[in-house]
């Protein structure tokens, strides 16, 4: 299965369908930042949530990012993505582990916590990006990013976050994590009055119906892509795939080249320091855990750079 995100409309245009696939990505996570299972769930999951949040912008700069952070032993929980398909994040405390639950999921609610507070931050590609931040109800991400769609944006929506995680301690792996989210579209009441079909509380029972994480997990076991999976589901309603398809990748936009831009802003007393007494400078990427290490050469220039910038 590839990672992708496909976006969709059923009900006669009145709901919004938009699934994700990230295996692919959250394997990669997973090896660059060491996670443990619990970690990995948890990771998967806020990363399926900003890439379905982010499939809603516009432009193709536009990003999403989710924090959790609870009162568990995760400690901050947090994912950026991008309208492009590109998605990355970390969790604080990637070691943590807990026993799962007892049918074998991971139990995230309480690696999570379930005191504490979800924080949406959208930067639609241009002036200031803005935020919303709603309690934890439970912990899960799901649940608390369907909450934070209604108390912050009045939106109806139902969200499976869901994966599948090998427990091989030798080469655990991610066998397979997705995301779906539904969504009644605006005006959609006015929309039923117009049309034959479903009534609005009928339309509702649908959506309970169709949200079964079980079935959705069911589907992906089987191998099949994700746009299979959303046509197997809505096979009664009508699902009309929108040709806005596009892959998703675990992506960092970091370089070596920031990183060192990012070092001049310690100053001059500092980066001396760390040519004197360190010969050089290491830097740690949060997002995707790669290392880039400055060379006393490279401090030197700075330096100048700096030297150079008082004097104009």
């Amino acid at each position: 299965m590839n990672d992708r995100l496909v976006r969709a409309l059923t009900a006669d245009g009145r709901v919004r369908v938009i699934g994700v696939n990230i295996t692919q990505s959250l394997n990669e996570a997973k090896r660059r930042h060491h996670l443990s299972a619990l970690a990995t769930a948890s990771l998967g999951r806020a990363m399926s949530a900003s890439l379905l949040l982010a499939s809603n912008m516009k432009q193709s700069q536009a990003r999403v990012n989710v924090r959790v952070a609870g009162d568990g032993g995760l400690g901050l929980v947090y994912a950026d993505a991008g309208f492009d398909g590109t998605v990355r994040g970390f969790v604080t405390n990637p070691q943590f582990e807990s026993p799962p639950l007892a049918d074998g999921q991971q139990n995230v609610s309480q690696g999570i916590g379930h005191t504490g507070f979800l924080k949406v931050m959208r930067d639609v590609g241009y002036g200031e990006p803005y935020s919303s931040t709603v309690e934890l109800i439970s912990g899960d991400i799901a649940n608390d990013v369907a909450w934070y769609l209604a108390s912050s944006e009045q939106t109806y929506s139902k969200l499976i976050l869901t994966e599948i995680i090998d427990r091989d301690d030798s080469k655990s792996a991610v066998r397979v994590a997705a995301g779906l989210l539904l969504q009644i579209m605006p005006k959609a009441t006015l929309r039923a009055a117009r049309t034959g079909n479903l009534s609005q509380e009928d339309l509702l029972i649908q959506l309970e119906t169709k949200s079964d994480p079980q079935k959705f997990m069911d589907l992906l076991i089987q191998g099949k892509e994700i746009a299979d999976v959303m046509t197997e589901l809505f096979a009664d309603m009508h699902l009309d795939i929108l040709p806005m398809s596009k892959d998703v990748q675990f992506h960092c936009p970091c370089t070596l080249d920031r990183m060192l831009a990012a070092m001049k802003m310690f100053g001059e007393e500092d980066l001396r320091s760390m040519i004197a007494e360190d010969h050089g400078a290491e830097a740690t990427c949060h997002f995707c855990g790669e290392v880039y290490r400055a060379s006393t050469e490279q401090l030197n220039s700075l330096l100048m750079e700096l030297q150079v910038e008082a004097k104009a």
